[in-house]
């Protein structure tokens, strides 16, 4: 296989010469941000609101990205070219930068930025026929509190934990509750259930990334004539659900149907989750920034 071309601060360079510093803060303390986004038979989906939220979460964590939008773009789109790809997975990654052994982020003068374009199979095909086992976790999500969950930062070690927890228990994925036992998400993607008919997703305050697919079921849901309701949810509720199924940009649309051992609906996908990811596969084929 040939080897990767990886865009990193102004130039695409060998994956072999893709570097960073071992003072950069974002390998020191996981002080950066990141997307990452899907594309298409050469379009990029939903690439505006990726590259918003990118903006928004360095924003939020002072971190100055110095690419404007279009030129943030146009290197995704060089990337993808570079390595010849029409479908694939993009993680766009900016970090504080070089600075000192100390927190001090003012000491970091530079953020790196660097953009890896390549393929992507989170899950085995037939589980998005089966649907995923998926086990609740005992590592909390953080307070919102203390970081907000809209901000998509390089540290991602509760997610990481609560994956193990999962993994180590015979789950696919594992479910991550709020400090007052809501459901908040998975460790990679958000969560909706269906109840007669009608979706129900956590709410945004209960610990949620308000995640890009998360809104592009919301717009599917509304075109097939399905409400969407974001409430508090606890394991009961998913418990007893008729169907269940998560979200993300890298697992795209995908059904739970166990939970902690406990069967969901009939244990199998269900109709309106396959009517979801039926849709959610047509959008993707036919929108999204053409790769220029």
């Amino acid at each position: 296989m040939m080897a990767l071309k990886i865009w990193l601060d102004g130039k695409l360079v060998d994956e072999a010469d893709a570097k960073i510093s071992v003072f950069d803060h974002g390998l020191l303390y996981g002080d950066g941000v990141f997307e990452g986004i899907r594309f298409y038979s050469n379009r990029v989906f939903r690439l505006d609101e990726h590259i918003q939220r990118l903006y928004d979460s360095a924003q939020a964590i002072l971190l100055n990205i110095e690419l404007d939008e279009k030129e943030l773009k146009q290197a995704i789109f060089d990337t993808i070219k570079a390595n010849g790809l029409s479908d694939g997975y993009i993680r766009l990654v900016a970090t504080r930068g070089t600075g000192d052994l100390g927190l001090n982020p003012y000491l970091c003068k530079k953020p790196s930025i660097f953009i890896i374009t390549s393929k992507i199979s989170l899950y085995p095909e037939e589980y998005y026929t089966k649907g995923l086992e998926v086990v609740t976790c005992s590592t909390r999500r953080p307070t919102p509190t203390s970081i907000s969950p809209q901000i998509k930062s390089l540290n991602y070690l509760s997610n990481v934990l609560a994956r193990v927890e999962s993994m180590q228990a015979g789950g696919q994925e594992g479910l991550m509750l709020n400090e007052q036992g809501y459901v908040a998400e998975c460790t990679g993607d958000n969560i909706f259930i269906i109840k007669s008919g009608v979706l129900y997703t956590p709410l945004i305050s209960n610990g949620a990334l308000d995640g890009i697919t998360r809104q592009v079921i919301f717009e599917l849901a509304a075109d097939l004539g399905y409400e969407v309701k974001e409430q508090s949810l606890t394991r009961y509720d998913i418990y007893t659900a008729d169907e269940c199924f998560l979200t993300g940009s890298a697992a795209e649309v995908i059904p739970a149907t166990k939970l902690d051992q406990r069967k969901i609906g009939t244990g199998e996908a269900g109709e309106i989750t396959k009517q979801l990811i039926e849709a959610f596969h047509k959008l993707t084929q036919s929108t999204g920034s053409p790769v220029v």
